[in-house]
């Protein structure tokens, strides 16, 4: 028992003693109903930020909660089979705070690629639950194109049993066949706006050459001084 609580309050798993029972509390409480389970999802990728990092790390698809509690678990038992294994058995005094963030960070790196096939592989249930916001970001093939009022027929690429209706503007109507990225949701008529699929990756990459050259120039000017 003394290990046992040693390796619950020792840093860096301590942090997953207080993460894992608030998921352990919240899945309970949506088994209950008493919480939903598109918790963090927004209607609009553009300003949901945790959405759009998920998103560009391969877990469009299922709600953020699903994504963010394989991470959690998968990234605590990596954590806790080191700590098992190795620092348990070293002395390493205060240089526990720097290894210990190096370990959390190559945990969570190490859990991503794995929670992500989990989540690919949990997906097609979520889309027929009616878990619609967690559809944003999703790649979808036009089968029947809309007109002016009427929505139009999608499918998803990786799960072509799920239909989703597009409402395009007057003058970004979609056509049949094309490739096309869900980016708001309409729930008063559970159907989606969405985005040429080149025209998604174009701007996220522009997004993140902005982002690059704005710290760029942040820092230049510090380092002249």
């Amino acid at each position: 028992m003394d290990i046992a609580r040693q390796l619950l309050l020792s840093f860096p798993f301590i942090l997953f003693s207080i993460l894992l029972p608030l998921v352990g509390i919240y899945w309970l409480l949506v088994l209950l109903r008493l919480a939903p389970l598109e918790l963090f999802e927004k209607d609009s990728l553009r300003d949901d930020h945790l959405a759009s990092a998920l998103v560009a790390l391969g877990f469009a698809g299922v709600p953020t909660t699903v994504a963010l509690s394989w991470l959690i678990v998968l990234a605590a038992g990596l954590t806790l089979a080191v700590e098992l294994l190795v620092l348990r058995w070293l002395s390493v005094g205060l240089f526990i705070v720097p290894i210990g963030a190096v370990l959390l960070w190559a945990s969570f790196a190490l859990a991503a690629p794995i929670a992500e096939l989990l989540c690919r592989q949990v997906g097609p249930w979520f889309h027929r639950h009616h878990a619609r916001r967690s559809l944003l970001g999703k790649c979808v093939q036009v089968t029947q194109a809309g007109g002016e009022g009427n929505p139009g027929h999608a499918i998803l690429i990786d799960d072509p049993s799920c239909e989703v209706l597009l409402l395009g503007k007057r003058d970004r109507l979609e056509n049949a066949g094309e490739y096309r990225v869900l980016v708001k949701y309409l729930p008063n008529e559970d159907a989606f706006r969405s985005v040429a699929q080149d025209a998604f990756l174009e701007t996220r990459t522009r997004l993140r050459l902005l982002k690059g050259k704005s710290k760029s120039e942040s820092v230049g000017p510090l380092a002249h001084h």
